[in-house]
C-alpha cells in the first residue's frame, strides 16, 4: 500500500458517498487562490466531523483553527435551527477568505469568526460565559494543543465531544526526536488525556489523500 492507493480510495469513497457541493468546492478554490496552505481536512473527514456533530446533537460548536473555513462549513451545516458555531483564527488573510466562504454557503449568520490569537479568544470566551460548547474541533498550531485542550475542557460540559486533528503525524509521535515542537505538543496531549479523569478518549490512525495521520476523540464525562 502507498500514497497513490490511499488517494485513489479516498477519491472512490468521495465520488460515491459525497455528492457534488458547489459551496464546499468554491471554499477550497478560494483558499487555493489566496495562497493558503492546503492543510484543510479531506472531504470525507469533513463529512465525518459533520456526522459526529449530528450524532452528538450539537447546538453550540467551537472550532480552534479556521483556515479557509472548509471544516467550519461542514460543522455548521450539522447545527439545528438556532445553533451557533464560534471559530478562532489568527491569520487575517485566512479570516477574510473564510468569511467570504461563509457568506457564499449561506452560513454567515450561524458562524462567528473571532480574529485573534486563539488563547486570547479562548480566555475571552471563558470570561463571557459563552459556553458551554457541545463539540470542540481543534485543528491549529500543534505546539499549543495542550493549552487548547485545557481551555476546551473549561468551555465544555458533561457530554461534550472534543476532536483533535493531526495527532499521529506519519507515526512521528513514536519515531520523532524530541526537537519537533509539533510532535511534542501531540505527546503532551496524550499524557494529559491519560491522566485526566474527566475525559474518555481514543486515537484513530488514518490514511488517505492527506497521507498518514490520525485524530483523537475525547468525551467529557458526566
Amino acid at each position: 500500500m502507498n500514497q497513490d492507493t490511499w488517494t485513489a480510495v479516498d477519491h472512490y469513497l468521495n465520488q460515491r458517498l459525497l455528492p457534488a457541493d458547489l459551496a464546499l468546492e468554491a471554499a477550497l478554490k478560494a483558499a487555493e487562490a489566496a495562497g493558503l496552505d492546503p492543510i484543510n481536512v479531506a472531504p470525507n473527514q469533513g463529512k465525518l466531523l459533520h456526522l459526529l456533530a449530528r450524532l452528538r446533537g450539537a447546538r453550540r460548536i467551537l472550532e480552534i483553527g479556521t483556515l479557509g473555513g472548509y471544516s467550519t462549513i461542514w460543522l455548521a451545516r450539522a447545527l439545528p435551527q438556532g445553533g451557533k458555531l464560534v471559530t478562532l483564527e489568527i491569520n487575517p488573510k485566512a479570516a477574510e477568505v473564510a468569511k467570504a466562504n461563509f457568506v457564499r454557503a449561506g452560513l454567515d449568520k450561524v458562524i462567528e469568526l473571532r480574529l485573534a490569537p486563539a488563547l486570547d479568544s479562548l480566555k475571552k470566551l471563558a470570561g463571557e460565559e459563552t459556553g458551554p460548547f457541545d463539540m470542540v474541533f481543534i485543528d491549529a498550531d500543534k505546539p499549543a494543543y495542550p493549552d487548547y485542550l485545557t481551555w476546551s475542557l473549561k468551555l465544555s460540559r458533561p457530554g461534550t465531544l472534543i476532536v483533535l486533528d493531526n495527532m499521529v503525524r506519519k507515526g512521528e509521535i513514536v519515531t520523532s526526536p524530541e526537537g519537533d515542537e509539533r510532535v511534542v505538543g501531540a505527546r503532551k496531549v496524550y499524557e494529559m488525556l491519560a491522566k485526566e479523569p474527566r475525559l474518555s478518549a481514543t486515537g484513530i490512525q488514518t490514511v488517505g489523500v492527506k497521507g498518514y495521520d490520525g485524530f483523537v476523540m475525547a468525551l467529557v464525562a458526566g
